[in-house]
């Protein structure tokens, strides 16, 4: 007889409002101030951050400086540090493989690890991700919230439920109850443009789509119909990866001017094409799809 393999123990930890908590550490007269992090206000930069409170008036990454300044006129504008981001990030690293060495990093200030066997030798996952997020705290003086569960998709969700300085457990008995109201968008893998076909379809959270066949989201959606049948019912194989093969090369740039003449912007696509296409050669890859994004005055 064959014995099953463990159940999997899944920490997801995503930093709080991380460059702007790094900030206001940094500059405590800052606390309680509505604070963005990003360009100035008068020019065409994003916000890459904003901390609760400029939250409270929909100040949120992605939107323009200028948008954010028209939200909260007493916003303060922060230029982003990420030298100073990254040394942080790699202080936290260095705390996550205190506990083990399935660490998937996602981005600077989100990880997924998988503890399962860890380092520790501790048998409860919560209890490592109480001990995880005091580590952080007492080394960098950040908050992070985590999310424990027994898949990566479940942990990533989680750790968003009681956020700031949160911590959400799901149990393997609770998972279908906690994923079953959540808007499909909440799936990774789902963006805009798939949420608009699947609202075309009637399909809104994710009890609507546990409903859906596999034979019915196949046929919309073809290998990913598979994907998203499985997650809709509390399924995710995704192992934590260490190290992800990079899936995409890109350059761009936001001007602080429109732009109207063509030769300078043909000029700007051949530098950025010469970029990457010298770091697809430095990795001996070659490219199959190429892509062009263009974005407006009015973004």
């Amino acid at each position: 007889m064959v014995d099953s393999p463990p159940l999997r123990k899944i920490i997801h930890v995503d930093m709080d409002m991380f460059y702007a908590a790094v900030e206001l550490r940094d500059r405590p007269e800052l606390r309680g101030k509505p604070l963005a992090v990003g360009g100035r206000p008068d020019s065409r930069s994003v916000v890459t951050t904003a901390n609760y409170e400029a939250r409270k008036f929909g100040i949120h990454s992605g939107i323009s400086c200028a948008q954010a300044r028209r939200l909260c006129p007493s916003c303060l504008f922060i230029a982003p540090d990420f030298k100073k981001y990254q040394q942080v990030s790699e202080q936290i690293q260095r705390i996550f493989h205190e506990f083990t060495d399935l660490v998937e990093s996602v981005s600077l200030d989100e990880a997924y690890l998988d503890v399962t066997r860890n380092k520790k030798n501790e048998s409860s996952a919560t209890r490592l991700a109480r001990e995880i997020k005091k580590r952080i705290f007492a080394v960098t003086g950040l908050t992070a919230s985590a999310g424990v569960a027994a898949s990566m998709f479940v942990a990533k969700i989680a750790s968003d439920a009681r956020k700031p300085d949160g911590l959400c457990v799901v149990r393997p008995d609770q998972v279908m109850a906690f994923i079953r109201p959540l808007p499909v968008l909440k799936i990774p893998g789902i963006g805009r443009v798939t949420d608009v076909r699947l609202r075309q379809l009637s399909i809104r959270t994710v009890a609507d789509l546990e409903k859906k066949s596999l034979d019915f989201l196949e046929k919309e959606f073809g290998r990913f119909g598979l994907y998203i049948y499985d997650i809709a019912r509390g399924i995710d194989e995704r192992p934590v990866t260490p190290w992800r093969q990079r899936q995409s090369f890109g350059a761009e740039e936001t001007f602080p001017r429109d732009i109207p003449e063509k030769e300078p912007l043909l000029e700007f696509l051949h530098e950025c094409a010469q970029r990457v296409f010298a770091e697809l050669a430095e990795e001996g890859k070659r490219a199959r799809t190429v892509t062009l994004k263009i974005k407006y005055s009015d973004f």
